[in-house]
């Protein structure tokens, strides 16, 4: 695994564009090499590097509205001597401090660092907060959890025909964007599952009206995942002391009518499922405090599914 602070996208991709724009923007407004190099705090032959570009631009930067206006406007200070040094220096930390809250930045980060891929991290920002920390628990969870699914050849036959989705949400989750899940769902092909993108929080609004139902319930269950209905999944449930709970199909009030079959239940079983109505799927959703636990009882009842 690679260990790259933001800083070093900073110093390494973002500060080497920065200076060559800006030695640019001056040379064109009349600045000599040796008044450039004065201005940025370079030798004349850096100057001359940038200007014959000799440097390695980073177009994720360099053709950024944000930063092409940030650059006309030092030139254009150091030309009128509206602006010092400081100032510049201001408005280029601004600029940082832009790029780096889920700005390119953060992407050449992520390009170099994949372990912070989907992650939607934003240390530099907010720092390690419990918030943020939460959060990114969050998306792991439902990231194991959809590869837990993926790896188990037993479950690509359980996966219905609109795809199945694996969800987590941050406690006290109010809506769906605290819920993350997988963009675009699981499908199952040619009996294997492919899981399409990392996981992202708002990425399934029927996966979240399930957990936040759940959770309405039992602020313990932020986890859950939809299957196929079939009998061989509620047999192999009920196989481990698992009493299913069947539920309308019907998609108008979902939220607030499994809430009620949750309470006259006593509290939120493993599995609950209809058996579908006209144009609905027949679903079971496989419910656990994440993600992951979800998953690992979801595979678990594919696999005694599969030996009966």
């Amino acid at each position: 695994m690679s260990l790259r602070l933001p800083s070093e996208v900073v110093v390494e991709r973002f500060l080497p564009t920065a200076r060559a724009m800006l030695a640019t923007e001056l040379h064109d407004r009349g600045f000599t090499q040796t008044e450039i190099a004065d201005r940025l705090g370079l030798t004349q032959a850096a100057v001359s590097k940038y200007l014959r570009g000799d440097v390695t631009i980073e177009d994720r930067f360099a053709d950024d509205e944000r930063m092409q206006a940030t650059i006309a406007a030092i030139a254009e200070g150091f030309a009128d001597e509206s602006m010092d040094g400081y100032e510049a220096l201001s408005e280029l930390l601004g600029l940082v401090a832009t790029f780096e809250d889920r700005g390119p930045i953060c992407a050449v980060h992520e390009e170099e660092m994949p372990a912070l891929a989907g992650l939607g991290c934003d240390l530099c920002v907010r720092g390690a907060d419990d918030a943020v920390l939460t959060e990114r628990e969050v998306l792991s969870a439902v990231r194991r959890g959809a590869r837990r699914i993926a790896n188990d050849p037993a479950m690509a036959e359980h996966v219905p025909n609109v795809g199945t989705n694996v969800g987590t949400a941050v406690p006290d989750a109010t809506d769906a964007t605290d819920v993350a899940a997988v963009p675009g769902r699981l499908q199952a092909v040619n009996g294997r599952i492919l899981v399409p993108s990392d996981p992202e929080f708002g990425a399934s609004e029927r996966v979240a009206e399930t957990i936040r139902a759940a959770m309405a319930v039992d602020p313990a269950v932020r986890g859950a995942l939809n299957l196929a209905t079939s009998e061989g999944l509620l047999d192999a449930a009920r196989e481990r002391g698992i009493d299913p709970l069947a539920f309308d199909a019907d998609y108008e009030a979902r939220g607030q009518r499994l809430r009620d079959r949750f309470r006259e239940r006593g509290g939120v079983p493993h599995v609950a499922y209809h058996e579908g109505a006209f144009g609905i799927e027949p679903v079971a959703y496989v419910f656990g405090e994440t993600a992951t636990e979800a998953a690992d009882l979801a595979v678990a009842l594919a696999e005694s599914a599969r030996t009966e």
